[in-house]
């Protein structure tokens, strides 16, 4: 069985894939019993090194699909408690909980993972029998590594996002090799992820370069392993995977947090997963439509840019930063003594992340006295992932051509901040890591406050426009841990789709929206007083965002998606 995969052309490789020439009908029936010569099939096809290659390129294609790394990712970040939404649109029914087994996020994930899933085991299951003699040396482990590393990735995400998996280790060939029970999370991670994230560790190398850089590396299958661990409560496994990535020295922070979510600064020195896209190739192709059919070739292009961005300049903003957000980076107060900071008064991670009214650079192009928008309770629009710094609007065609980085250091540093804690309860190691990612943030570090506070530090995500005051704690175990979960993670990674997972993973989803929907409340009742004031300047109204999500959200139905009804339908195993 061969997945055909006509004319795609991604940023991380220029491998040629093979074209499939289609035959007309014909009334000849001699000439049907006849093999056409130019019809890929099992046997024509897995003789060449250049086959392996081409078919391991559609496995990373299918990385670009975008409910994996485009705008589905607005759905895994409006059931958080990072964005809000409005009622008329698409991720309301996310924001609320009322989605369901045939909603559009919960059907296109489920088909978007495991067609990467198959094109993984194609390679995998294919390369097993090759002749050894056509790759060169260390090739067929690299290959197969690669495959492996992104079987495990999808199937990361297909268990923690439905709470379990259906495994395929192999290409069906019948009706039947469809049917297969639904596994636990700790059968996938047994069965699939750990063996496969094993075996790519040794087979990958730590880097690649030139045509071949953004493929997987041994950093990567190491990250993906570290996050396996930490999920499952593993901590100290967790930490020493973590702790081997950061002591390579493969990665470095960038000097710029923005230089992760644009097109200039690409598979950089923090970059570890990274999803190519480009805005260029096959011109006129919508972003929606990323892999090739029969009636349009595929893009090749992201189309999250313009599900978050502001509607006066050509997005949709689907996404609004939620009121907690906003504060939270308002919060983020500037370190005046480190030299990354010039003028400005905001972080610089605020200002790569969201757009508020009182803003300081540009969005899209335009200076805050010429931006139209924020109102209607809207306090800040998205700006991370979104073209910005080089475009006066969105592409209407939903093209924009910025990587989606699935994993980069700064999120390591922060899972290895938390497994450390939990694994030894080492304060300080956990501070040191976690004032990294502060620092390039240009913020006041948690070493500087314990200084200056008589070793405390503040609730950063304690409203001060709401309670009027953010407790100073010391740095104790569960205090540090509470600063990762509610401040750190928040600021650093909004927007990048790992939000909803961590609440999940924390078990905290329902005291955070019980405790957002009181500050709601409390903004409806006092809205004459700090309407248009700082910190957020809402003008209108107050937008509901935790009214329904608070009393609607149950753990056990709520913290996965639902089995599409279409595989139960296909899948007689998974009613019984």
């Amino acid at each position: 069985m061969i997945h055909r995969k006509i004319n795609i052309k991604v940023k991380l490789a220029s491998l040629a894939i093979c074209t499939v020439l289609l035959t007309s009908g014909c009334n000849d029936e001699d000439f049907l019993t006849q093999v056409n010569p130019n019809t890929i099939t099992n046997q024509t096809f897995w003789k060449t090194t250049k086959d392996f290659q081409s078919a391991l390129t559609t496995v990373y294609g299918a990385l670009q699909f975008q409910s994996i790394s485009g705008n589905g990712l607005i759905e895994d970040e409006i059931m958080a408690d990072l964005g809000g939404t409005e009622s008329w649109y698409r991720p309301y029914a996310y924001r609320n909980f009322t989605f369901n087994d045939a909603s559009e996020a919960v059907t296109n994930k489920w088909a978007n993972l495991y067609t990467g899933i198959f094109r993984a085991n194609q390679v995998i299951e294919k390369i097993q029998s090759a002749d050894p003699s056509i790759f060169a040396a260390g090739e067929k482990e690299s290959i197969e590594g690669q495959a492996r590393t992104l079987r495990a990735f999808f199937y990361f995400l297909v268990a923690n996002t439905y709470g379990g998996a259906v495994i395929h280790t192999e290409v069906p060939q019948t009706k039947a090799d469809f049917n297969v029970k639904f596994s636990s999370i700790a059968e996938v991670n047994s069965q699939i992820i750990i063996p496969d994230l094993e075996f790519a560790k040794a087979n990958l190398p730590e880097t690649w370069s030139g045509k071949d850089l953004g493929r997987v590396t041994w950093g990567t299958a190491t990250s993906i392993l570290g996050k396996v661990y930490l999920f499952d409560k593993q901590w100290g496994p967790a930490a020493t995977e973590f702790k081997s990535v950061i002591d390579s020295g493969v990665y470095s922070l960038t000097a710029n947090i923005m230089d992760n979510f644009d097109e200039e600064h690409e598979f950089n020195s923090e970059s570890i997963l990274e999803v190519a896209y480009s805005a260029t190739e096959n011109p006129g192709a919508n972003g929606s439509n990323v892999d090739d059919t029969p009636y349009a070739a595929g893009a090749e292009a992201s189309n999250l840019a313009v599900g978050l961005a502001q509607l006066n300049y050509g997005g949709f903003n689907t996404i609004l930063p939620s009121y907690f957000l906003h504060e939270l980076y308002t919060n983020d107060a500037v370190d005046v003594t480190n030299p990354i900071n010039t003028t400005n008064l905001q972080s610089k991670r605020l200002t790569a992340t969201i757009a508020p009214k009182n803003l300081e650079g540009q969005y899209y192009l335009r200076n805050v006295a010429e931006l139209k928008g924020w109102g209607y309770g809207q306090s800040a629009y998205v700006k991370k992932y979104t073209n910005w710094y080089h475009l006066a609007n969105e592409d209407g065609n939903s093209r924009s051509g910025i990587n989606c980085r699935q994993i980069r250091l700064a999120d390591v540093y922060l899972m290895y901040a938390e497994a450390i804690l939990n694994s030894t309860g080492d304060v300080n190691e956990a501070i040191k890591y976690i004032d990294f990612v502060r620092t390039r943030a240009g913020v006041i570090t948690l070493k500087q406050y314990l200084a200056t506070n008589s070793n405390t530090f503040p609730q950063l995500h304690i409203s001060k426009e709401v309670h009027g005051n953010q407790p100073l704690v010391p740095p104790t175990k569960e205090n540090v841990l509470t600063h990762i979960h509610r401040v750190e993670r928040p600021l650093e990674l909004a927007f990048e789709g790992h939000r909803w997972k961590d609440l999940v993973r924390w078990g905290i989803a329902k005291s955070v929206f019980t405790e957002l929907l009181a500050d709601e409340n409390w903004r409806v009742k006092n809205f004459t007083t700090i309407a248009n004031k700082a910190p957020l300047y809402i003008i209108e109204r107050i937008r509901d965002d935790f009214k329904n999500a608070a009393v609607t959200y149950t753990p056990a139905k709520n913290d996965y998606f639902p089995i599409p009804s279409v595989e139960r339908q296909t899948n007689s195993q998974l009613n019984n």
